[in-house]
């Protein structure tokens, strides 16, 4: 039987308690779990509610906050605006997809690398540098090609959605509208319904005729 993930219980003093070494441990503590590959949960103690994410997020604040960061602010802003939004589910599993295919990349290139050098050889921890090195441009210009492939196709379908628009209203009957401002006298004539009216004095054309 698969042995089940390692249980964590955090207490109102925010202390960790490991239920397998039967000893308070720290964030540093949970940190090595999560280097060391080892499942385990994190539950508040009272309420057995999963905390593992929360922990998890409190590990990625201290690693932000110190050293080199991995996100910049613009990244975090679009992260931000993506809550709440149609594409926050997408955008997730997008994310989550190619992090995954990356680890499973450098995990297989490691495993090679030691199979053929040693596990403690420097060529074979130098290759994944190596191959980032030579993929970084190639992995650039793939995103700019796909980026660019996005909005055209993002510029069709607006285009289709208006056509679609157009093509659904033209079948309707509007009725005509008189503008604001113009008598009814003015507006007849312009569309070429009536004559002109005549001299309201009695006097013009006949008069002119003889």
């Amino acid at each position: 039987m698969a042995e089940q993930a390692r249980l964590i219980k955090k207490y109102p003093n925010r202390r960790l308690y490991d239920t397998r070494t039967s000893s308070y441990i720290t964030l540093a503590d949970v940190k090595e779990l999560v280097l060391s590959r080892e499942e385990f949960q994190v539950v508040d103690a009272k309420t057995t509610e999963d905390l593992t994410r929360s922990i998890l997020l409190q590990i990625i604040l201290e690693e932000e906050a110190g050293g080199a960061p991995m996100f910049t602010s613009d990244l975090l802003a679009h992260m931000i605006r993506f809550y709440g939004n149609a594409t926050q589910g997408m955008m997730g599993k997008y994310l989550e997809n190619n992090i995954k295919a990356f680890t499973e990349m450098q995990g297989k290139l490691q495993e090679q690398a030691q199979a053929i050098y040693g596990e403690n050889s420097p060529i074979s921890q130098d290759l994944w540098a190596q191959f980032l090195n030579f993929q970084g441009p190639a992995l650039q210009s793939v995103m700019g090609t796909y980026v660019e492939q996005s909005k055209k196709m993002f510029s069709q379908m607006q285009e289709q959605i208006e056509s679609q628009t157009r093509n659904i209203f033209t079948g309707f009957p509007f009725p005509s509208y008189t503008p604001a401002g113009k008598d009814e006298t003015t507006a007849k004539t312009a569309t070429g319904t009536d004559a002109p009216a005549e001299n309201p004095t009695g006097k013009g054309g006949r008069a002119a005729q003889k």
